[in-house]
């Protein structure tokens, strides 16, 4: 990995974001981008509504002032690191910032983000984590409120499926994973063999890599797996938990829950999601 991209949404959730981005950009000799999106003043067409120029200033002193913390905070962070860093500000163009971040994401070889926080998110910034994860083509790093790991890869939780999106997961998480690193194949098989046989196959490939991997065999319905995967990390002491995203179309999500936007919600450690 050579291309680190770490959103910075907001001051208040800078440090968690950099605590995983800057130990992995030091590991890897990385570039690390620190991103911010500059919102958009929203004016709608059909509403005949004159604004006064004060709102316009204020609104853009603002989003400087605010850009300005953030940038003042990233590059402390990054002052005394060798690896190369850059501070990159842009403005979003629609009414969501994920929009640019996506643009981004899809020339980096890692997206790091915050877990989303209503209380200090702009209305922009909803859902940007899902947007990321889903059109960016590009594996994501979920980094939980208040996390402070030293070290991330040495014990891993993977959740395995025979799909494309969790292979995807796995290959994308092995410039993660610490040299002899564990990892635990957790399988939720409930009557497909399959899923068993194909995890045997991947403790063999991730052996070669030099990652002791070993599987762990679960039955769980669909709502259970989330709560599943975070209960295993805890009880095993892993520090990352890697997975697909997004396999079923958004109604499916919709009705019945998607794995991916649980993690998201509530997980207490890093996920890696790839889809």
């Amino acid at each position: 990995m050579k291309t680190l991209l770490a959103c910075l949404t907001n001051d208040a959730h800078a440090d968690d974001i950099l605590s995983a981005a800057i130990p992995l950009a030091r590991r890897h000799s990385a570039h690390l981008i620190g991103l911010h999106t500059i919102e958009a003043l929203a004016i709608y067409p059909n509403v005949t509504v004159h604004l006064p120029d004060t709102i316009y200033t204020n609104f853009a002193r603002s989003q400087r002032e605010s850009s300005q913390a953030i940038r003042e905070h990233f590059e402390a962070q990054v002052r005394a690191e060798d690896f190369v860093s850059e501070w990159r500000e842009v403005t979003a163009q629609s009414m969501t910032a994920a929009d640019r971040m996506v643009e981004a994401a899809q020339t980096s070889d890692l997206v790091i983000m915050a877990q989303a926080d209503a209380t200090v998110d702009r209305a922009d910034q909803h859902h940007a984590q899902e947007q990321v994860v889903r059109r960016s083509g590009r594996p994501v790093l979920h980094v939980p409120d208040g996390y402070r790991g030293d070290h991330l890869g040495k014990s891993v939780i993977i959740g395995w499926s025979p799909t494309r999106e969790a292979a995807r997961a796995v290959h994308d998480a092995l410039p993660l994973m610490a040299d002899g690193a564990k990892a635990w194949i957790v399988v939720v098989t409930g009557s497909d063999d399959k899923r068993y046989e194909g995890a045997t196959e991947l403790a063999r490939a991730l052996d070669r890599h030099g990652i002791d991997a070993e599987i762990v065999q679960r039955t769980a319905r669909q709502q259970e797996i989330a709560p599943l995967l975070e209960r295993e990390a805890l009880e095993r002491g892993a520090d990352l938990i890697v997975t697909g995203a997004f396999g079923h179309s958004r109604l499916y999500d919709f009705v019945i829950g998607a794995v991916t936007l649980d993690l998201m919600r509530t997980a207490k450690l890093p996920v890696l999601f790839s889809r």
